[in-house]
């Protein structure tokens, strides 16, 4: 039998002696629409990244981390005071409570502020009505007090539990 040059048409049935006509795309196509799945998909990927990264992190109140710092001259675990209304501050205390006197070593904190973290404890939730009950000693170089861990970037006992011990 004689090959034909024409296409086989899609009706046909193929037989072997038959040439292929798959009726692909032409290629530049297809590279086109890959790249552009490909794209989709990475983006697709950031988003599902950034999304786990919120929920496997257990961000707390700040969502960001301790960090090391200098205080006095040593090096310690710090973390920035954050969650501070405009014209507010966060005052440190004596103890892990509300009630308990504003140490006097401390001034005012605003957010941005540095402190050093010294050990967590539990204590009056925190005065934004979140419940959040972990509370910092916390070390200025001259002193130490306490503030409840929502207004500090530590990004929650899930990050820092491993690395500042229990008081």
């Amino acid at each position: 039998m004689k090959q034909s040059n024409q296409p086989r048409r899609s009706d046909q049935p193929h037989t072997s002696d038959q040439p292929h006509n798959l009726d692909l795309p032409h290629s530049s196509n297809l590279r086109t629409r890959s790249k552009r799945r490909l794209r989709a998909l990475a983006a697709t990927g950031a988003v599902l990244t950034a999304a786990a990264s919120a929920v496997v992190g257990g961000a707390g109140p700040a969502g960001a981390a301790i960090h090391q710092c200098s205080i006095s001259g040593d090096r310690t675990n710090c973390a920035y005071v954050t969650g501070i209304d405009a014209g507010s501050h966060l005052a440190v205390r004596t103890g892990p409570s509300y009630g308990a006197a504003k140490s006097p070593v401390f001034g005012q904190y605003h957010n941005g502020d540095q402190l050093g973290l010294i050990c967590w404890t539990t204590g009056d939730p925190d005065a934004d009505g979140n419940g959040y009950r972990y509370w910092m000693r916390v070390d200025n170089g001259i002193g130490d007090g306490y503030v409840n861990d929502w207004y500090l970037d530590t990004g929650g006992p899930g990050t820092w539990k491993s690395q500042i011990p229990q008081c």
